[in-house]
């Protein structure tokens, strides 16, 4: 049967069936997924028309279309980025951390890592242009590094998988009605996204977390708590990895560029379940260029197919009854601004692209004395903060530096209170939309991590190190790994991410989000994503 708002196939006995059972089945992501993905269907086709379009398969993209599936809809999803699930020429799908090359960086020719300098020593290096997993991003005074390909950030993400303090949340999502999202949508995105914590005994006996321990004897002799972050490592594996027993992964230092086994990226968990559907067709190499309200209702939707070079090799334009915006911050607010700008989607609200934050990330290293060794063997997957967030601000994340060698370092990432938000605008001239974020909005960051560090150094007669972000640089303020805002809820959309304007275009992921979480994340997105998408199944359609 065909709905009179555009869906096919559904029925209250079908949407009742499909989502009765959310938390159960997790067996769906396993021999039927692997079947379905050996018979992969054909990427999206010209003139074709889907009930719902899905731009984008990171964490807010991968709820929607699974529990449309489960609705009874059929679900397209675009992905701009490749599909990660063929081995290279070395047999992994992704490359190392310590050894970047066209598979690292996303159509770049040469890297842009995250830390520039070593010893001193600048490590950046010149690769071939490629669709590769990770995009370092430009924009004025900021880059902002994101996943690309089926899976979104979760291919590229430290997998710490955190729920903010209740007491913290009325500050991140004012309108969102706390008690929903801690009793139900929490809970269920946490489990969906096999979230668990490391074993304790373990991580206090282990060699590769030394640099961890190291960060908390530090942090508990200056008075700071020091807590365990839970994570979608599988723990069972690392410990095997330990053991000499598993092929090596987050032990070999995988996370930048992807992990080839350990982590539970999307693929294995909510994508996995969406394959299982049946229901859900995914065109990676696609890239939305315009969305457009179409004569017979509905929306005209025009793709660009590209190669892994990056060249468009085909223009598709396909009809969808409904849309839904899971780009990305980035790229939700950008594609949207263009459309807005640009007359296609005239009537989107003026709070389009506005909101916009960085989650006060910042991160810098600390030289520490040759009695604290933080290890040659480094889990890339850090499982540990220091958590001054309600004195200071700040959140620091004891991070990985896996080189191989020892280093003598402590890393972080810190997540701060910074309430500086800055605006997409579009560029007709250059034809792109800009950001007008500064360096200098980063300040309230670096003095909020200072709350932490300062304290340490002082305690422990440490200092920063000043080799990590270019010459005599302390803090890495150039960049971002939680990008959030632009289309933030219940402004440019409604309480439930519907576009303002209109009708059947939805925005489901970090875009939503007004510039901070006060921790990681990617659990709150999945979450607000469950919470959407349960109201919008049972009322839109």
């Amino acid at each position: 049967m065909t709905c009179a708002n555009g869906f096919e196939g559904l029925t209250r006995r079908t949407f009742i069936a499909g989502t009765g059972s959310i938390l159960g089945g997790v067996a769906l992501g396993g021999h039927a997924s692997a079947a379905r993905a050996e018979a992969a269907a054909p990427p999206i086709a010209d003139a074709a028309t889907v009930p719902a379009l899905v731009i984008g398969t990171g964490y807010g993209g991968s709820v929607a279309a699974l529990r449309l599936a489960q609705a009874g809809v059929d679900v397209h999803m675009v992905e701009m980025g490749m599909a990660w699930d063929t081995p290279g020429s070395d047999g992994k799908i992704f490359a190392n951390t310590t050894t970047p090359d066209q598979r690292s960086f996303w159509l770049r020719t040469r890297t842009k890592q995250p830390l520039s300098n070593f010893l001193g020593f600048p490590i950046d290096k010149a690769i071939p242009r490629y669709t590769g997993v990770l995009d370092a991003e430009e924009f004025s005074g900021i880059t902002v590094y994101q996943g690309r390909g089926v899976g979104g950030g979760s291919l590229v993400n430290g997998g710490m998988a955190v729920t903010p303090k209740r007491e913290y949340f009325s500050g991140v999502l004012p309108t969102v009605n706390a008690d929903e999202m801690y009793n139900v949508f929490y809970p269920r995105a946490n489990a969906e996204l096999g979230v668990s914590y490391i074993d304790p005994a373990w991580f206090d006996t282990t060699e590769c977390y030394q640099y961890s321990r190291v960060g908390r004897k530090h942090a508990q002799r200056s008075g700071f708590p020091f807590v365990y972050v839970p994570s979608v490592y599988d723990w069972t594996y690392m410990k095997q990895e330990a053991a000499g027993t598993a092929t090596k992964s987050a032990l070999a230092g995988e996370i930048l560029y992807g992990n080839n086994h350990g982590k539970k990226s999307l693929q294995k968990t909510y994508i996995a379940r969406i394959r299982a559907t049946g229901r859900v067709t995914i065109s990676p190499l696609h890239k939305v260029t315009s969305v457009a309200p179409a004569t017979g209702g509905g929306y005209t939707v025009t793709i660009d197919q590209i190669n892994t070079n990056g060249d468009t090799v085909a223009t598709k334009i396909v009809t969808a009854a409904k849309v839904f915006f899971a780009a990305g911050s980035v790229g939700t607010s950008k594609l949207l601004v263009k459309l807005r700008s640009t007359g296609a989607l005239p009537n989107l609200s003026a709070e389009v692209g506005k909101g916009w934050g960085d989650n006060g990330n910042v991160m810098c290293g600390r030289a520490n004395h040759l009695w604290d060794p933080t290890g040659s063997l480094q889990s890339s997957i850090p499982t540990a903060g220091i958590d001054n967030w309600a004195a200071g601000g700040a959140f620091a994340e004891v991070a990985p530096l896996p080189t191989g060698i020892e280093t003598f370092a402590s890393f972080y990432l810190s997540i701060t209170k910074n309430t500086n938000r800055a605006e997409f605008s579009w560029n007709a001239a250059a034809g792109k939309a800009d950001l007008n974020w500064q360096t200098a909005w980063k300040e309230p960051s670096i003095t909020a991590a200072k709350t932490i560090f300062d304290k340490i150094n002082s305690k422990e007669g440490t200092i920063y190190r000043t080799d990590l972000f270019g010459t005599y640089k302390i803090w890495g303020d150039h960049l971002t790994y939680h990008p959030l805002g632009g289309a933030v809820l219940n402004r440019a959309t409604d309480n439930y991410g519907r576009l303002l304007g209109y009708a059947g275009l939805y925005v489901v992921d970090g875009a939503l989000i007004p510039g901070n979480t006060s921790v990681n994340p990617f659990v709150t997105i999945t979450a607000l994503a469950e919470r959407n998408i349960e109201k919008i199944i049972a009322t839109d359609l």
